[in-house]
């Protein structure tokens, strides 16, 4: 899933250039600036002057993120303007003032403010500030999750640029537009305006419109996995930031290099980035920022297993994003949380969240928003055809004028032959009249084709949208399930000449494998959950999670006594025994114990067996008959003490070859005679390999199941797993 950190940095790119009077400090420091307005007030009288001043101060006050200050001058530059009837001194102040509501996360005020500030442009007539302040307008609905209005209020502005040729509105409103089509995952729209806007803030020599256009299309590929060249717009947005001492893009671009080393999985360089991003977020007060980074941090300690800091961050950063009321923050927020509770076996706490950031996720992008969105884009386009068309029109009217003469030379000649036309008119219009009367019946036969055809293509675009969202589900139930899998890395730290080839048959799987490491002892476990897909996922949750009580919690190490717990507990858990009816649901296992201290494995197994090569001789050790759960109940509830599975000790030497499996590798269907592969082809197929690595070995079996399947469809959840002592 890709996050919606990346707002942060892109929100600013309207934001900068807010003072009406265009004026950019980018070559002085900011104290320079606020200490030269200061020295000027003290000077000033009351007139339009001291109006300027005090709203440049403001705008300082908040680019230092000293609100408090920034509040102060612009309430004064606002009360002495309207005394002198100073309306673009009015205009500016309340502009900042509404700037320093949004930096502090309070959208409904800097919206109320925004409104004020663009009914007065619009009296004064002043297009630039119209374009302006409609831009704000939409980073602030953009900021609320309303994009349907914040695309509304864009291409209003981006109308009157073009009208105006005002190159740096144009490229200011292209960055903004491109950031709703980057939410709709429309990435090659939103490259197209990044791409606009870059090309026209380098032609204008607009250093911080380049920054933004860079880390934006940084964002884009960032978004489509393309990481190195993420990385290098990112860092050239960064360099340039940093030549302008532009704290707030600064943030971003440390933010969003951080989130590409979180997806490379170097962690250590990722909380550095999002640590500096952080500080710099909450020198400016930047609640925003500050809730978008704490969501950053919080899910990189979910993913190096601190859960404590995971849980104190992401907290943190779903209360800022509610209070500042951040639709994309709060499903963000709430997602991350999900992930860490299912991690930490709080299924409960993990499914509220997911719900919680559906919610969130649904109100953001609905199928109501999506038509709204579509309209705004109709109706730019029509705005752009109707003044093509009044250019032609103009340009028709002029040559009628110069041709007025000529026409009027013509018109007589005109009736004339008009007479001639209605005499020859009348003898063919008996069979014009019965051709028009066959055509209408043609017309209105592929007219009802026609709307039958649109009929069916609805229907489709019904289904494909609910495919759309079944598949968002399951695939993000995938995301949950991979999350309570042991990194395999972990398992190699033990057992570093080990392979595990797993592969679902659908998105998510019932095949799952376990492993825990108590005292001296390491417990792994090869599981298959009846079915596949959504119900042998559900099943494999429930599977974890017992195996977490039962070893971790309890502490029970002796596989059979495991397997019997384990028995109970899926009992108990889908209550087999009630009302004397006996559901099917259960799961084959093969459950091994590692003692090293004592060069002894101790084995118990549900069906799956479990394979050994001590020397150069293949010892197949069956498991018992019955399964876990499902049909090991064959009356009633007393029966479940009854159940016992046997406990297998060997003694293992270095260069002992252990395999554990589930059925989906022998159960495949292929080859020429369209059987399955059988145990018989699977033994073979290891003992012709056991003496390579581990990881040669995997690339054999992983080939050979591709081989075998050809051109038929996996048959079920596949889960293979080879260790070497």
């Amino acid at each position: 899933m890709k996050k919606n950190y990346k707002i942060s940095f892109i929100l600013f790119l309207y934001l900068c250039p807010l003072l009406w009077s265009g004026t950019y400090c980018e070559a002085f420091s900011q104290n320079k600036n606020i200490d030269s307005l200061l020295t000027l007030l003290k000077t000033d009288k009351a007139d339009t002057n001291k109006v300027i001043h005090s709203y440049k101060l403001c705008w300082e006050y908040i680019r230092a993120g000293l609100y408090d200050s920034a509040m102060h001058y612009g309430n004064d530059a606002l009360q002495l303007a309207e005394q002198l009837s100073f309306k673009k001194g009015i205009v500016g102040a309340y502009g900042n003032i509404a700037n320093a509501y949004y930096e502090l996360g309070d959208y409904p005020k800097a919206l109320d403010y925004y409104f004020k500030t663009l009914k007065i442009a619009e009296e004064i007539g002043d297009k630039k500030l119209i374009v302006r302040w409609l831009g704000n307008i939409g980073v602030v609905f953009c900021r609320q999750g309303d994009y349907p209005k914040s695309l509304g209020y864009y291409f209003k502005a981006l109308n009157i640029s073009e009208k105006m040729d005002d190159k740096k509105g144009i490229a200011s409103v292209c960055n903004n537009i491109g950031i709703i089509y980057k939410y709709k995952k429309d990435y090659l729209k939103a490259l197209n305006y990044f791409s606009k806007a870059l090309k026209i803030s380098e032609l204008l020599d607009d250093k911080s419109g380049v920054a933004n256009s860079l880390g934006n299309i940084g964002i884009i590929h960032d978004n489509l996995g393309e990481y190195d060249a993420a990385l290098e717009y990112y860092f050239k947005s960064l360099e340039i930031a940093q030549e302008l001492d532009n704290k707030k893009i600064i943030a971003g671009d440390l933010g969003n290099i951080g989130s590409v080393y979180n997806a490379k999985k170097n962690y250590f360089a990722a909380l550095n980035f999002y640590s500096k991003a952080l500080k710099i977020d909450e020198e400016l007060g930047n609640k925003n920022g500050i809730a978008i980074k704490m969501g950053n941090i919080g899910s990189l300690y979910t993913s190096i297993k601190n859960y404590t800091e995971a849980e104190k961050y992401l907290k943190k950063s779903l209360s800022i994003a509610e209070e500042i009321g951040s639709l994309a923050d709060i499903k963000d927020a709430n997602e991350y949380l999900s992930v860490l509770y299912s991690q930490m076996g709080k299924h409960q706490k993990a499914m509220d969240h997911y719900k919680k950031s559906m919610i969130a996720r649904d109100s953001i992008f609905n199928e109501a928003k999506n038509y709204e969105l579509l309209r705004k884009e109709m109706s730019y386009e029509l705005s752009k055809s109707e003044l093509a068309a009044k250019a032609e029109q103009e340009k028709l009217i002029a040559q009628q004028e110069a041709e007025k003469k000529k026409q009027q030379i013509i018109l007589w000649s005109i009736i004339s032959g008009l007479f001639l036309v209605l005499i020859f008119a009348g003898f063919i219009y008996r069979s014009l009249h019965i051709t028009n009367k066959q055509k209408n019946i043609i017309e209105l036969q592929k007219n009802e084709v026609s709307k039958q055809k649109e009929i069916v293509e609805k229907q489709k675009e019904i289904v494909e949208k609910q495919k759309e969202k079944i598949i968002d589900s399951i695939t993000y139930a995938q995301h949950i399930q991979q999350s309570i899998l042991i990194e395999e890395d972990e398992i190699k730290h033990w057992f570093p000449d080990s392979f595990i080839y797993y592969q679902p048959k659908d998105i998510v799987s019932g095949d799952f494998y376990w492993y825990s490491k108590i005292g001296n002892k390491i417990i792994l476990a090869a599981i298959d959950c009846t079915g596949h897909g959504v119900p042998g996922a559900f099943m494999s949750i429930i599977g974890n999670t017992l195996l977490n009580q039962i070893v971790n919690e309890n502490h029970i190490t002796r596989p059979s006594e495991i397997l019997l717990y384990l028995n109970t507990g899926i009992y108990k858990a889908l209550r087999q025994g009630k009302d004397k009816t006996l559901s099917r649901d259960g799961m084959d296992i093969a459950l091994c114990c590692f003692d090293f201290s004592n060069n002894e494995l101790q084995y118990a197994g549900a069906k799956n067996p479990l394979y050994l090569f001590i020397g150069n001789e293949i010892t197949i050790i069956k498991g018992d008959r019955q399964t876990i759960g499902g049909n090991s109940f064959r009356t009633t509830k007393k029966n479940v003490p009854e159940i016992q599975f046997t406990n297998h000790v060997i003694q293992i030497e270095k260069g002992t070859c252990i395999y554990m499996f589930t059925d989906g590798y022998l159960d495949q269907f292929g080859g020429n005679e369209r059987k399955k592969f059988s145990a018989h082809k699977f033994q073979k197929l290891l003992s012709n390999h056991y003496h390579n690595s581990m990881e040669k070995q995997k690339e054999i079996i992983a080939a050979t199941h591709k081989e075998w399947k050809g051109h038929f469809q996996q048959t079920d959840d596949v889960l293979v797993m080879g260790i070497r002592i």
